[in-house]
């Protein structure tokens, strides 16, 4: 390892270094450990020395001992501080009153930036405009394919294939109607030997879905009713 080089701070001892470490903790008007004070003084005082030094001073009623659970700072004796002429206090005040306002004026301006910056971000790129342009034309073409069969006059589905669609769904819909009357009969049979809550529980056991609101409308709607009881 290279030697390490040797600091050109002289180091204090006696009244030199305890007169070294006031004015710094009277300066810095703040809480420091004595290894900060230390370390801030570039090693002008050693960290063994400053630590006696400030037990010192603290019971000289130079400065404030507090202790922080194993840490200990020390700061000046606000006691001994110079009080601040009112004129000075009204001049703070007023600078105060100013930094707040000027402070209030940017958080507003942020939060306008901010929210033009949430635009901007959810504000599609010009890739992304282009992808579903491209994809909103596919779908364009794609519908208007099926439009043209009936600007160009072609029936959908022929007379007869009608009358067969009805003639398949009112056979197959007397037979739905005749399971279903067989069913309930049935049901109701093992539902009579049940307590409700049995039955709820078998019914979900086996799967069986009863019909619902919307069945119950369709089943009263125009697709449901007998031809010949069709208004």
């Amino acid at each position: 390892m290279p030697p390490k080089e040797k600091s050109d701070v002289k180091v204090l001892k006696g009244q030199d270094a305890e007169d070294c470490i006031l004015d710094y903790i009277t300066r810095m008007n703040r809480p420091f450990g004595a290894v900060d004070v230390s370390a801030n003084l570039k090693g002008a005082v050693p960290k063994a020395a400053t630590q006696k030094i400030l037990i010192a001073l603290a019971e000289k009623g130079a400065v404030t001992q507090k202790t922080y659970g194993k840490t200990t700072f020390f700061v000046t004796n606000q006691a001994n501080a110079p009080a601040l002429p009112d004129s000075e206090i009204k001049a703070l005040t007023t600078e105060l009153a100013g930094i707040e306002e000027t402070n209030k004026a940017l958080a507003a301006e942020v939060k306008t930036l901010s929210t033009e910056l949430a635009k901007i971000k959810a504000t599609p790129t010009n890739e992304s405009l282009a992808s579903q342009i491209s994809d909103a034309e596919t779908k364009a073409t794609a519908l208007s394919s099926h439009l043209t069969p009936l600007r160009n006059g072609t029936p959908l589905i022929s007379a007869a294939d009608l009358a067969l669609l009805d003639t398949d769904w009112l056979k197959l819909r007397a037979e739905w109607v005749r399971r279903k009357k067989v069913f309930l009969n049935f049901w109701a049979l093992v539902a009579d030997s049940l307590s409700p809550q049995d039955a709820v529980a078998l019914a979900e056991d086996l799967g069986i879905e009863h019909d619902t609101p919307e069945h119950a409308v369709l089943e009263r709607s125009t697709l449901c009713v007998p031809s010949g009881k069709r208004r």
